[in-house]
C-alpha cells in the first residue's frame, strides 16, 4: 500500500498531526493574541498588517512565533540530515513534540497567561518551536499534499486535479481529508479554549503521542514489509 493511499498508517499519522495543528493554532490565535504557531504565511501577514497600523494586531508575538519555529525548524531539520527518511525519522520527532507540547501545556496550567504578555510569549515559542521540528520532518518525509500544517497547495490540488478540471481525481480523499482534519482540530481547539488553553495545549499532546505510539509504529511496520530486501 501506498503513502498515497488514505489507507496507510503513514497518511493516517500526517492526518492526525493536521487535526492536531487546527487545536494548536486556535490556542494561539483565540487564547495568545492573534498570532499562528503553525501556520506561518499567516503570521508574515499578520505581522504586516501589525507593522502598517492596523488596529488590534501584535507585532511582537508574530516575530516570537517567525523566530521559534524557524529555530525549530533547523533543529528538525539536522535530526532530518542524520537519519533517513523513514517513519521512525518521525517518532523522533514525536518525541520532541510531546516533550514540547507537554511543557507548554503545564506552562498554560500553572501561569496565569495573558495574551501579549511574557507568559504568552514562552508559550507563543513553545509551541512554534514544536511545530517547526515537525514541519521539518515532515518535509523530509514527502507524502504528497501533507504538510500538516498549510492547506493552499492542498487545496489547490484538490482542485486542479478533479475531474471538473479534466483530472482523474486521484488523491481527492487525502487532500480532502486534510482540509477536513484541520478544520474539526480548529473547531475542537476552538471549544477547549473556552474552556482552559492548557486543555486544548493537552488535546494536542494526546494526539502526538497516538501518532507516535500507534500510527508511526504501524507506519515502520508497513515500510519493512514493502522493503524488497
Amino acid at each position: 500500500m501506498s503513502p498515497d493511499s488514505i489507507r496507510h498508517p503513514l497518511t493516517r499519522a500526517l492526518l492526525v498531526l493536521t487535526f492536531a495543528t487546527g487545536v494548536i493554532d486556535a490556542v494561539s490565535f483565540l487564547g495568545l493574541g492573534n498570532v499562528f504557531t503553525a501556520n506561518m504565511t499567516g503570521n508574515v501577514v499578520l505581522l504586516g498588517f501589525g507593522i502598517s497600523g492596523a488596529p488590534g494586531l501584535p507585532i511582537l508575538a508574530p516575530l516570537v512565533s517567525l523566530a521559534s519555529f524557524f529555530v525549530g525548524s533547523v533543529v528538525g531539520g539536522r535530526m532530518a540530515n542524520r537519519y533517513p527518511a523513514t517513519a521512525n525519522h518521525l517518532s523522533r520527532s514525536m518525541q520532541v513534540e510531546v516533550g514540547v507540547l507537554a511543557a507548554a501545556a503545564v506552562w498554560t496550567l500553572v501561569v496565569d497567561v495573558e495574551p501579549r504578555h511574557v507568559s504568552a510569549g514562552v508559550a507563543i515559542a513553545m509551541l512554534a518551536f514544536a511545530l517547526g521540528v515537525r514541519n521539518a520532518t515532515v518535509r523530509r518525509v514527502k507524502v504528497a499534499d501533507l504538510t500538516t500544517t498549510v492547506l493552499t497547495m492542498t487545496l489547490t490540488a484538490l482542485a486542479a486535479d478533479s475531474p471538473l478540471a479534466g483530472g482523474d481525481g486521484r488523491g481527492s480523499w487525502r487532500r480532502g481529508g486534510a482540509v477536513v482534519a484541520m478544520l474539526l482540530g480548529a473547531i475542537a481547539g476552538g471549544l477547549l479554549v473556552k474552556a482552559h488553553l492548557a486543555a486544548a495545549i493537552g488535546l494536542a499532546v494526546v494526539l502526538a503521542l497516538l501518532t507516535w505510539i500507534v500510527f508511526v509504529p504501524a507506519a515502520a511496520a508497513a515500510e519493512a514489509s514493502a522493503d524488497p530486501s
